[in-house]
């Protein structure tokens, strides 16, 4: 019995009791909240259920739990229920209701932890999408990691998901990209407002051996080449990157081909009939304020050329034009002002502003014998993702980027995370699993296919431990989904690996006979453990984009 199967039962054995007292089941929530304690004496679940109702019933909440407890005593799973306090319900589950935990995993296998929530639900994920002037910074590096976890876990209840990458080859910056590498070209300083750095060496050094004739263009014909070459070279190498970081995207949107095709214009003049957009000191502003943004903002400046916003509004119409639900949007930490203006942006073309999402994510720093990493050998003034990956590799680059909420900043101590031990929150989970596979491997020396395993005679504290938090991760996996949340898995398989490790530690808890001694159906009821740990472990770590090694 899952938690979530035991929130059912409570809820229908609720509903029972409330109409035999004379009341509305109707008062009872959508949803039956059941935790696990923290102190696994008082019980395997806890419920405040029949405080939440109680008074809305006109009941006694201690009653109303006594009641409860009465009715679930007497029900096949529960082996005992108990009153505490002012009416919390703690909860003991019979070792056979334990049991079909692991019989689901089994059965379920790579599905386990997978739901039909979302089904039905077109969802645009945009993350990532650094300009293309340089390689991946830490922020970036980041979004690759927790944007594809997400994108995972969507994708695990059912969703519709569709990874994009917003390619920003249009503006100011490309200028700037364009003019420093035309000054590497030409062994001239770098623009005090350009890019520095070996990489725009490198680049510039690329697009002459391809055009000799370069260097000799004239300064606009020189500009355009050094532009359109550089971006190609540049974004190329951004994807061949994130390649190898394990993350990859559906749809790779130009950003030129926003204003190349008209959209922004007819965008705006949308906005403008609808009187959304006014003008103002020679310029156009979008009525943001009327839709919850904190001003109005600039669309078309007064030279007549549109602000960054024109193209965000824009390229929001084509992504609803093209069927998305739901628009969320991944956005760097100087970012914040963009909730209010996207929002805004979506309900002046008549959509409810819940269709958009904006989630910030906050700095990584990188941490050396106690140090600041500042800067890399080859971007000159970041440290990148390359740099991450050549430090602590791909796995463990992923994992430490995922492994806290996105609104706060992280610093990952690289010594930490080249370390083989229990130190290392991944190698402590990837060992979890390399063990199991290895209990796996070894019992082939024995005969288990004789033995069936009789999973009710699994009734000790850290049996229990291990199949409950087993038990947990399908709500762990809607959870994450709910709140775009990833780290909620990462702390998970943390939790479950700190439930393994001391499973397959003690001697009382042996999986394999020792010795002459025969295959009981004990031994292979821990064994079907195992392999149902091992699965959900490498579910998990699927989710995250992380390896699951058979060894270490």
């Amino acid at each position: 019995m899952t938690p979530a199967d035991l929130a059912d039962l409570l809820r229908a054995t609720a509903a029972k009791v409330l109409v035999e007292r004379g009341c509305d089941p109707a008062i009872l929530p959508d949803e039956v909240k059941v935790e696990r304690p923290r102190n696994p004496e008082h019980g395997d679940y806890a419920t405040n259920l029949a405080m939440q109702v109680g008074k809305k019933a006109g009941l006694n909440p201690r009653n109303l739990a006594e009641g409860l407890a009465a009715a679930l005593t007497a029900t096949d799973g529960i082996d005992a229920a108990e009153v505490a306090g002012p009416g919390f319900l703690n909860i003991r589950l019979a070792a056979a209701a334990q049991a079909a935990i692991v019989e689901k995993i089994l059965a379920a296998g790579t599905a386990y932890g997978t739901a039909d929530t979302l089904a039905g639900t077109k969802i645009n994920l945009e993350f990532v999408s650094a300009n293309p002037t340089g390689p991946i910074h830490l922020g970036g590096a980041r979004w690759a990691s927790v944007g594809d976890a997400l994108g995972r876990i969507l994708l695990a209840q059912g969703g519709d998901v569709t990874r994009e990458y917003y390619f920003n080859d249009h503006g100011a910056q490309i200028d700037r990209f364009a003019n420093s590498l035309v000054a590497a070209a030409l062994g001239e300083p770098t623009p005090e407002d350009g890019y520095a750095g070996a990489y725009i060496v490198e680049i510039a050094d690329t697009i002459v051996a391809a055009h000799p004739e370069a260097k000799e263009l004239a300064p606009e014909a020189r500009h355009e080449l050094f532009r359109a070459e550089g971006v190609e070279l540049m974004f190329a190498h951004i994807k061949r990157t994130l390649h190898e970081f394990g993350t990859d995207f559906d749809v790779y949107f130009n950003e030129s081909a926003l204003f190349a095709s008209g959209a922004v214009e007819e965008a705006l003049a949308t906005l403008k009939a609808s009187g959304n957009l006014y003008e103002k000191d020679g310029a156009w502003w979008i009525a943001s304020t009327e839709y919850g943004d904190d001003k109005d903002r600039v669309v078309i400046k007064r030279d007549g050329n549109s602000a960054y916003i024109g193209g965000d509004i824009a390229y929001f119409q084509n992504k609803r034009s093209r069927g998305f639900d739901l628009c969320i949007y991944m956005l760097g930490a100087d970012h914040h002002g963009y909730i209010g203006r996207l929002k805004a942006a979506a309900a002046a073309f008549g959509d409810d502003p819940a269709t958009v999402e904006v989630l910030i994510g906050q700095m990584v720093n990188l941490v050396r014998d106690g140090e600041a990493v500042k800067m890399s050998k080859r971007a000159g003034t970041v440290v990148t993702l390359d740099d991450l990956v050549e430090a602590i590799g791909v796995d463990a680059a992923r994992y430490s980027l995922v492994r806290s909420s996105v609104n706060s900043s992280i610093d990952i101590d690289l010594d930490l995370w080249t370390r083989a031990d229990s130190e290392n929150p991944i190698y402590y989970v990837q060992y979890a699993h390399a063990r199991a596979c290895r209990i796996m491997e070894n019992s082939a020396a024995f005969d288990f296919a004789a033995v069936t395993p009789d999973l009710s005679l699994m009734n000790s504290a850290r049996e229990g431990e291990l199949i409950r938090t087993l038990g947990e991760y399908p709500r762990v996996v809607a959870l994450a989904a709910q709140l775009r949340e990833p780290h909620r898995v990462v702390r998970y398989l943390e939790e479950l690996a700190g439930a393994y490790h001391p499973f397959q530690s003690d001697d009382d808890m042996r999986v394999l006979p020792k010795g002459d001694e025969p295959v009981t159906p004990l031994h292979a009821a821990r064994l079907e453990l195992v392999r149902a740990t091992r699965q959900v472990l490498a579910n998990g770590l699927g989710l995250l984009g992380v390896s699951a090694p058979e060894r270490m």
